[in-house]
């Protein structure tokens, strides 16, 4: 059903995102004459590497200083790739992934293989099922960006402050999931688009009804301020990623 249902929504999501598309890529093209898309090579399910397909935001070969975590304040992001970002538009184009077959609409957020290298044994649950372009932990973190600015290293950042909930998050979902829960999801993120509190408490709610643990309910009303801590499965802080 989850398959089916992908396909369905995803085919007539082409149809009718494909004007938003195309005039996006027309901006990101405009501003630099260069493919308005981006392929980034992510791990899927299976640990199956994939081309996950992203309106492009940053500018040509943003990818070879090896960085892999965006903060708010980058300077490889573009100016129209700004605009594109804070609207979500960059993601669009990821529904040509679902349709065919590499991702769903609902999932963990597929990661590049040299964070799915660390993964705990716990995290490596999060790529025995297929990636989603949103999901629990993809409406808590839509403010990834804001986080890691002015961070040294955003990286490190990313996986001492965000990694530890992203994960918790994504292992909570594939727990409980469901085509219902995969619509209601679908829903606060489109509503996270408008009002990102009101998407916060949505969600808050949802996860209280799952019997989702405490510490998910606080992490996902975003109230509390994130301090380091090690990912599920682990004891250890992240401090390198060449472990």
């Amino acid at each position: 059903m989850k398959r089916l249902f992908d396909l369905f929504l995803s085919f007539f999501g082409i149809i009718f995102l494909s004007p938003l598309i195309l005039i996006a890529s027309l901006l990101i093209y405009s501003q630099d004459l260069h493919n308005p898309f981006y392929i980034s090579k992510r791990v899927g399910k299976n640990e199956r590497i994939f081309n996950m397909i992203k309106l492009r935001s940053m500018v040509i070969n943003a990818d070879k200083n090896k960085v892999d975590s965006t903060s708010k304040n980058d300077p490889r992001i573009t100016k129209i790739g700004s605009f594109i970002r804070k609207l979500k538009l960059d993601e669009l184009s990821q529904i040509i992934n679902v349709f065919i077959g590499d991702m769903s609409f609902v999932g963990p957020r597929p990661n590049v293989k040299r964070e799915t290298d660390i993964y705990t044994y716990l995290e490596k649950n999060l790529i025995k099922v297929k990636p989603g372009i949103t999901d629990f932990a993809s409406i808590v973190f839509s403010d990834e960006a804001d986080i890691l600015a002015n961070q040294d290293d955003p990286d490190i950042s990313y996986n001492q402050l965000i990694r530890p909930w992203k994960s918790k998050l994504g292992l909570f979902y594939i727990k409980k999931r469901s085509l219902i829960l995969d619509i209601f999801l679908i829903t606060i993120t489109l509503i996270g688009i408008f009002s990102r509190s009101f998407s916060l408490y949505l969600l808050y709610k949802v996860a209280k009804k799952l019997n989702a643990p405490q510490d998910l309910l606080k992490i996902i009303l975003r109230k509390e301020t994130l301090k380091p801590l090690p990912p599920p499965g682990s004891e250890k802080i992240v401090t390198d990623r060449d472990i």
